[in-house]
């Protein structure tokens, strides 16, 4: 399926009425799935991030008992966090807000990042980095701890070459993810399942067809090992029965990079 939603095109126009909109009259744009998945998300990451902090395994970690909030700085200001496809940049700053301060956001639209960079100064989240960048060809440098994808594999389905850029999306992806750092994944599209095997998907075709490795740190990489392994996910969005099979609207499931 393709929609107008996978052209850059589309969200350049939707930004810019956006930043009109902001200028005009103070809005603050759209909240991609809304403000409660957005609240859950950042909540829920918070506490895999401090679980993974304490060297917990990934099945305990939501299980444990949360400690008084001014530890949480303690655990959370050594993660850097990058947000792609950031749009107007809420989720970095409800992130902020969480206790993450390594921020760094990015999108393919001048005006998503004029947007974001707006908003930041306008509620005191200027130490927020915000860059003009694009997934499928980034040219970011660096590698993050926790990387947060909310619709923008979504919307990467959604263009009429999808199924490639799907794979061009995970083979970017994935050197950006440091080893031992998180993805997390919030789509509407895709379900757990379908998100799990999206990276299996890719982890095959990563051992089949492995890379020449530059570095030392490249040829560790390239051991054999899988690339992602499915770690957690939400279990609280609401769900519905449709034949015979449980399921939501909204998943956000997290991988560890191996």
């Amino acid at each position: 399926m393709t929609s107008m939603l996978g052209l850059q095109s589309y969200w350049d126009g939707a930004y810019a009425d956006e930043l009109v909109n902001f200028r005009e009259h103070g809005h603050v744009g759209e909240i991609w799935f809304g403000a409660n998945v957005m609240d859950t998300v950042t909540s829920w990451t918070k506490t895999l991030c401090i679980g993974i902090s304490q060297g917990h395994t990934p099945n305990h970690i939501h299980e444990n008992k949360p400690e008084p909030a001014e530890q949480d700085d303690k655990y959370l200001s050594c993660w850097s966090v990058l947000d792609f496809g950031t749009g107007n940049g809420l989720l970095l700053q409800e992130l902020a807000k969480q206790g993450f301060a390594d921020l760094t956001g990015t999108d393919y639209s001048e005006g998503a990042i004029d947007l974001a960079r707006s908003l930041a100064d306008r509620y005191g989240f200027s130490n927020i980095k915000f860059l003009v960048d694009d997934i499928l060809e980034t040219k970011l440098e660096r590698q993050f701890q926790l990387v947060m994808d909310k619709g923008t594999l979504d919307a990467i389905g959604l263009h009429p070459d999808g199924p490639i850029r799907r794979m061009m999306y995970w083979d970017s992806v994935s050197k950006l993810v440091s080893p031992g750092g998180v993805l997390v994944i919030t789509s509407c599209n895709l379900t757990k399942d379908e998100l799990v095997q999206d990276v299996e998907n890719f982890n095959q075709r990563n051992i089949a067809m492995p890379q020449e490795p530059n570095t030392i740190k490249d040829q560790e990489t390239h051991r054999g090992f899988p690339p992602f392994q499915y770690l957690d996910h939400v279990r609280t969005y609401p769900t519905f029965m449709f034949g015979g099979s449980v399921g939501s609207r909204v998943a956000t499931v997290a991988f560890l990079r191996n």
